[in-house]
């Protein structure tokens, strides 16, 4: 018999850009394209989110050719949990041993400094679980220090959205700040493809971490090949 493991999917709550009359929020596909490779291992999982409700959806993310983002958005379990995300601070991480976040823009703004966030990754981290972040969704690794006061992310393999790939979105200047730069600034070993947008994983121990959103689905594959093969 497979363990029977839980996973913990956040996302974020801020949907404004300083100047951009659009709106921000969760890229859709990388929580749907994610999940899809835990839901044929039929893992229970949860959505959390700082503050918790309505998990708000990047309006240019809800790409009708995406087949995949049609079958989980409009799924009523995975919509509910959507519409209904737990807040951060009601979560028990003992009760999670995949934890994974999300990008869309909006992450750079309400996940490096949320201090509960930070707190149920080091819990489950420490615990033997695995963390995997995608795309702008990895800028909620960047202040998450182990109880030794270590960095987690110090001196390990990690990816992340570039900064070729925010100016070629046009949105460098919209962002708090370039998540490549803040990532070796904290002495991260970062590495990216070589063509932007396109699928890239970096696998370090119980750390995955994901490109852009084309690397949801491999980044989800990974943490069950991770979980459960080894």
């Amino acid at each position: 018999m497979d363990p029977i493991y839980k996973a913990l999917i956040v996302c974020t709550n801020h949907t404004d850009y300083p100047s951009k009359p659009h709106k921000t929020g969760l890229w859709l596909s990388e929580a749907t394209h994610f999940y899809d490779e835990l839901a044929d291992r039929k893992l229970p999982y949860d959505i959390a989110s700082p503050n918790g409700g309505r998990v708000p959806i990047d309006e240019k993310s809800i790409d009708r050719r995406d087949t995949i983002n049609e079958k989980w958005y409009n799924d009523p379990l995975f919509r509910h949990k959507l519409d209904n995300s737990l807040r951060l601070d009601e979560v028990n991480p003992a009760d999670y041993q995949i934890l994974y976040f999300t990008g869309g823009h909006g992450t750079m703004w309400d996940f490096p400094n949320n201090q509960t966030l930070q707190n149920i990754t080091r819990h489950i981290y420490e615990n033997g679980g695995l963390v995997a972040a995608v795309c702008h969704g990895v800028s909620g690794l960047l202040n998450v220090k182990l109880s030794d006061g270590s960095q987690l992310i110090d001196n390990r393999q990690v990816t992340g959205y570039s900064n070729m790939e925010e100016k070629l979105v046009r949105l460098d200047d919209q962002v708090p700040f370039l998540l490549e730069d803040a990532l070796r600034q904290k002495n991260a070993l970062y590495s990216k493809s070589i063509i932007p947008f396109l699928p890239y994983i970096e696998v370090d121990e119980r750390l995955v971490t994901g490109q852009n959103p084309l690397s949801a689905r491999k980044v989800g594959r990974k943490v069950m090949e991770e979980m459960y093969e080894k």
